[in-house]
C-alpha cells in the first residue's frame, strides 16, 4: 500500500527534530515560528531543481537531497549569509520508499553539516521536482550584492570551473573517460559543494558577488549589468580540474568553462585595496581562489587569450525559455 502525503512526511522528514534554539515551532503546524537574532538582517532564497531539467532521472536519489539543498546553500554563499532554516517541496510521481530513503539522507547530511534545519513544507504528486527554500542571516550591510563591482575591481572565483558541465556532456554524448577523472566530474555534478564559509570569510572584502550556476559568462553579466560597468576575462587564467584537463579538448574546454552550468562556485569583485587582504583571508580557507580578469568602464564583456587575442565562445547562458532562434 503507497504512503499517504501525512506518512511520507512523518516518516522522512518530521523524525528530524529541531536542533536550533532559534525554531520555536517547526514540522507539524500550519506554519513555521523562527525567531531571528537581534542585530541580524534576514536573507531569503529558493530554487527548484526539475528532473531531466536539472538533474537526470538516473542521479541517486541521495545526490538528489543533496543538490536540492546545496544549490540554495551557494545562494545564501553567495550573499555571505550564515544559513539557518530551510523548507522544502517535494512532487513526486509516486511514493518510492527507496527514492525517499536516499533522498532524505543526502538532504540531511548536507543540513547537519551546515547547521540547517529543515521547518517546513509540502509534499504532493506529479512530475518529480524539488523546491527548497533557505533563510540565513547578515549583519546589517553585511550582505555581498550584485551592483556593487566598480572599474578596476579584480574578479575572482573560487575552486574550478567547467567540471559538472563536462560531467553532463559526457552523460550525453555516452562519452566514458578514465575512470577516476569521471568519477570526479559526477560527484561535481550530482553533489556540489556549497562555498559558505568562504562567502562568510569574504564577504568584507569583495565589492559584488554572484554564485555560479547558469555559467560564468552569464552569471558574471548579470554582475555587469547590475553594476553598470564591463569586464575582460583572463580565458588562460580559468581554474580548472586535473579531470577537466585530461578529458576536455582545447575548444571545448573553453567553452564548458566559460558557458557551463552547474559549477556553484563563487565569483567575487575586489578593489585592489582589498585584493592582498583578500588573498591572506583566502589562505586560511580549504579552496582555491583565482584571479581571472578585471572589471572595466565600458560595458562589454570580453575574454582575453594571454597574448591579447579575444576568444569567441559560441552559445550563452542557460535560460529555461530560451528559443531555439536564439541560438
Amino acid at each position: 500500500m503507497a504512503l499517504s502525503e501525512f506518512e511520507i512526511i512523518d516518516r522522512y522528514f518530521r523524525s528530524r527534530a529541531p536542533r536550533r534554539r532559534d525554531v520555536i515551532v517547526g514540522i507539524g503546524d500550519d506554519g513555521a515560528v523562527l525567531s531571528v537574532p537581534e542585530g541580524q538582517h534576514l536573507v531569503v532564497s529558493m530554487d527548484t531543481l526539475v528532473c531531466d531539467v536539472h538533474f537526470p532521472a538516473s542521479a541517486p536519489a541521495r545526490a538528489v537531497g543533496h543538490k536540492a539543498l546545496a544549490v540554495n546553500l551557494s545562494d545564501l554563499a553567495a550573499m555571505g549569509a550564515e544559513p539557518a532554516w530551510a523548507t522544502l517541496a517535494l512532487t513526486l510521481p509516486e511514493a518510492d520508499e527507496a527514492w525517499l530513503r536516499g533522498f532524505a539522507e543526502g538532504f540531511f547530511a548536507l543540513a547537519e553539516s551546515f547547521e540547517v534545519d529543515l521547518v517546513g513544507g509540502d509534499t504532493t504528486r506529479g512530475p518529480l521536482s524539488v523546491t527548497v527554500q533557505v533563510h540565513g542571516f547578515v549583519p546589517p550591510g553585511g550582505a555581498m550584492c550584485r551592483r556593487g563591482a566598480r572599474p578596476g575591481d579584480g574578479i575572482f572565483v573560487t575552486g574550478t570551473l567547467g567540471d559538472a558541465a563536462l560531467a553532463l556532456w559526457l552523460l550525453q554524448k555516452r562519452r566514458r573517460g578514465g575512470v577516476r577523472e569521471r568519477a570526479y566530474l559526477l560527484s561535481r555534478l550530482h553533489t556540489p559543494l556549497p562555498r559558505v564559509s568562504v562567502g562568510l570569510a569574504l564577504r568584507e572584502y569583495a565589492s559584488a558577488a554572484i554564485d555560479l550556476s547558469d555559467g560564468l559568462i552569464g552569471d558574471l553579466g548579470h554582475v555587469c549589468r547590475s553594476s553598470g560597468v564591463g569586464a575582460s576575462l583572463w580565458v588562460d587564467k580559468l581554474p580548472r580540474s586535473d579531470a577537466f584537463a585530461a578529458l576536455a579538448d582545447e575548444e571545448e574546454g573553453y567553452r564548458l568553462a566559460l558557458v557551463g552550468g552547474d559549477d556553484y562556485e563563487l565569483c567575487l569583485t575586489v578593489p585592489p585595496e582589498h585584493q592582498s587582504a583578500l588573498k591572506q583571508a583566502a589562505g586560511s580557507l580549504d579552496c582555491r581562489l583565482t584571479r581571472i580578469g578585471i572589471v572595466e568602464r565600458e560595458s562589454a564583456l570580453r575574454c582575453l587569450h594571454d597574448d591579447g587575442t579575444e576568444l569567441r565562445i559560441r552559445g550563452g547562458a542557460w535560460q529555461h525559455f530560451r528559443r531555439e532562434s536564439d541560438g
